[in-house]
């Protein structure tokens, strides 16, 4: 048997805090004890521990279903999107697209295509340097959110593994007070402080998988909207739009004559796309006209 006064300082505090709790644990002889009572047993640090690793699952459950709802093709460039921006563009109608984009900028390819118009008057290459450009930036967002699947998947085994280590020490410290009266009661300990490592594994395991999971579904359907985009602003005739300014300022050029597609002005708004007014944002219900806000007579599109 070993004296109290043998182990260090340090051990000792941490000890009190850990040995009658395993004790108290063991007492069932025969009984069984649930994992609620083991953790409550643990003390004040193996609860803190828990309640780390409790919040760390919630937090790998929430990406995964944000990353499964907002990662897919059909998200990042809804159909009806699409065909309604390649109707005005093949329209030249280009401020109009814009504003159909900047009703929808937290779809991806409307926040790409809405920047990538702005710069049209530039020229073909500014304009394919603003797609890779912002189709970059907005798909950071999605690699961002799945990299903390990949921060959980390794700090999840280590908190786990901490909360192991400390009960170990509580159940040691108990060893040396008392010896090996009853080797079950040990076991017994040992078996309880273990959980809070399998604990931390089985956040790991799936984080980890749903990590490089979504890692190939963002690439996929990032490379698919970047298509659409491609293929969206194909037709666009840059010499016949040299120095037209699309966006807040819209300015249709010298180039431009008055009463021509390209200097048109529409507000068309679809029922299905937009609850807002392209021009001052306001929200408006689906059929109404003219804005509220603005005044601005709108064309609605079934």
């Amino acid at each position: 048997m070993t004296s109290n006064r043998s182990l260090p300082v340090p051990f000792l505090l941490l000890a009190g805090l850990m040995a009658a709790p395993p004790a108290r644990a063991a007492e069932t002889e025969g009984g069984s004890t649930s994992i609620i009572e083991m953790i409550l047993h643990g003390g004040p640090l193996i609860i803190m521990i828990w309640l780390a690793i409790i919040a760390t699952s919630i937090v790998m459950v929430t990406f995964i279903i944000q990353l499964f709802l907002q990662v897919r093709r059909q998200s990042l460039a809804p159909k009806a999107l699409v065909d309604a921006l390649d109707e005005s563009l093949r329209a030249g109608n280009f401020q109009e697209a814009w504003e159909t984009c900047r009703a929808n900028t937290k779809t991806y390819i409307a926040a790409v295509l809405g920047g990538a118009l702005e710069r049209i008057g530039r020229g073909k290459d500014a304009t394919d340097n603003a797609l890779i450009e912002l189709g970059v930036r907005e798909s950071q967002a999605f690699k961002t959110r799945n990299s903390y699947l990949s921060v959980i998947g390794v700090i999840a085994p280590m908190i786990g593994l901490l909360g192991t280590v400390i009960g170990m020490m509580g159940a040691f410290a108990v060893l040396g007070q008392s010896g090996v009266s009853d080797p079950r009661k040990l076991a017994m300990s040992i078996g309880e402080v273990l959980l809070a490592t399998a604990s931390g594994l089985f956040i790991a395991i799936p984080a980890f998988i749903f990590y490089y999971y979504f890692r190939n579904r963002i690439n996929d359907a990032t490379v698919y909207a970047d298509s659409e985009l491609n293929h969206l602003v194909e037709d666009i005739p840059f010499d016949e739009v040299q120095g037209l300014r699309i966006g807040e300022n819209f300015n249709a050029g010298d180039g431009l004559t008055a009463g021509s597609p390209l200097s048109k002005v529409s507000h068309k708004v679809s029922m299905q796309l937009s609850t807002n007014c392209p021009v001052c944002q306001a929200a408006i219900v689906a059929g109404q006209n003219p804005c509220p806000s603005c005044g601005t007579t709108l064309d609605w599109q079934s």
